[in-house]
């Protein structure tokens, strides 16, 4: 996991409908939460997402911005956030070029392990957090930050 105080990786994605997302353009309106997520529809991140989307207006207010990012394509994501009402962007990943740049690869390159950074305007990361199964975690992470910004 990337240490607080280093710079974040710069990276582009495709989002849920192809066009290309950079880190650059996500920061641009200010500090940004960006997780790390193994794959859409499976239980433990389903629960992440909806309890991110279940405060996601409080995280708006707080002047934090959330993007989520998995090796899934853009179909997956679209079904994910539709089936689940997800108000926030979704990237995908499928060659785990960001995965590996924010150290969030699973064991022997296999999977994603579950990783969320606060990265601030300028681009360094502020905090982050990792917790694979303890998805609980990342939303206590998330609001803490919420705090933190206000």
């Amino acid at each position: 996991m990337l240490k607080p105080g280093t710079q974040a990786p710069s990276f582009t994605l495709p989002d849920a409908d192809g066009d290309p997302v950079t880190l650059e353009d996500l920061i641009a309106e200010g500090p940004l939460v960006l997780y790390f997520y193994p794959a859409d529809f499976t239980p433990g991140c389903t629960k992440e997402a909806c309890a991110i989307r279940d405060i996601h207006d409080d995280l708006i207010a707080s002047g934090l911005r959330i993007v989520g990012v998995s090796p899934q394509d853009g179909d997956s994501h679209q079904r994910f956030a539709a089936r689940h009402t997800l108000p926030f962007p979704l990237l995908s990943d499928p060659d785990k070029t960001a995965v590996r740049a924010y150290d969030v690869d699973g064991p022997l390159g296999f999977g994603v392990r579950r990783g969320t950074y606060l990265i601030d305007g300028d681009g360094v990361i502020v905090d982050a957090v990792m917790a694979d199964i303890a998805i609980a975690r990342h939303l206590e992470f998330i609001e803490r930050a919420m705090v933190a910004q206000s």
